[in-house]
């Protein structure tokens, strides 16, 4: 079910129709009910336009009493980059009730078509701010590194019903880069205690594998996700803050998560994350290693 106004109102958005844009995005994931691509409503709408909704999405959850813990950098395989013709990744923001425990139920009545990704997650012990942020400074900020499941959402529709349309980057990127929740597990390591480059991951849903991957994937080293980060808030007066989570990119394709599904990525010498999402229809059972069966 969608709600949107089906015509363009303008090629290029103005102040008026970014603050409106945000709006419609809050009440979708509030209502989970899509709306239609920005994309299609305003035909040059700009990268830049689309991190304009997104700040002032941001803005609003924390005038609600929301807390930001982090970021979340996306896009960044030269495969997913070339799918949407783009160059660098994206990023969003991360807030304290995205945030799920290792072994915990994830309420799937939560979100709209949830999607799982594999990643690594830097908590910093000292802020990080660019620009000319590098590789070296992001090891030599963060106090440990440990494994992470990011749980993708979408509240703009993915393919227009009446056009076909595909969903585009600035629509993803206004929607706060799809980002929608966390899982945090596993092995906690200081970032020059191992090599990340070779860390890797098998993500499995009901038992099976659905995929695999090894951390180069993003950006050649994950490391270099977070300083880009840095570098691209640098213009907007942000810094990437001691204390936060900073999701470095997924190095394997989302997997969908439906009701009653279990999910666990093991990463070897780095330990496991284990969640299920389970709906109200699903709570008669509570064991997290019963097997689901996916829809």
């Amino acid at each position: 079910m969608t709600t949107a106004d089906d015509r363009p109102t303008a090629a290029r958005p103005n102040a008026d129709n970014l603050r409106d844009a945000a709006d419609r995005l809050h009440d979708a994931e509030r209502t989970r009910i899509l709306i239609r691509q920005l994309s299609l409503q305003y035909p040059e709408m700009t990268i830049e336009d689309a991190y304009e909704v997104q700040r002032t999405l941001v803005d609003r959850k924390l005038a609600e009493g929301r807390r930001l813990i982090g970021r979340k950098i996306g896009l960044t395989s030269r495969a997913m980059q070339q799918a949407v013709s783009i160059t660098e990744p994206d990023y969003g923001a991360l807030f304290d009730d995205m945030l799920f425990e290792d072994g915990s139920d994830v309420p799937v009545d939560r979100f709209i078509r949830p999607r799982v990704e594999v990643e690594l997650a830097f908590v910093l012990g000292e802020s990080l701010r660019g620009p000319g942020c590098t590789l070296f400074d992001v090891l030599r900020a963060t106090e440990f590194v440990t494994p992470a499941l990011e749980i993708l959402d979408a509240r703009v529709q993915m393919s227009d019903p009446d056009t076909g349309h595909l969903r585009t980057i600035v629509d993803t990127i206004a929607d706060n880069a799809a980002d929608a929740g966390l899982v945090l597990g596993g092995r906690a390591v200081r970032p020059l205690d191992v090599d990340l480059r070779w860390a890797s991951a098998l993500l499995y849903r009901n038992g099976s594998i659905e995929e695999s991957g090894v951390a180069a994937a993003v950006l050649n080293n994950p490391a270099n996700g977070v300083a880009w980060l840095a570098n691209k808030l640098a213009p907007h007066g942000v810094e990437l803050e001691a204390g936060q989570i900073i999701l470095a990119g997924s190095f394997t394709r989302p997997v969908h998560a439906h009701d009653g599904d279990t999910f666990q990525a093991d990463y070897g010498p780095l330990g496991t994350i284990t969640c299920r999402f389970l709906g109200e229809k699903g709570k008669g059972s509570t064991e997290i290693g019963e097997s689901h069966a996916g829809t």
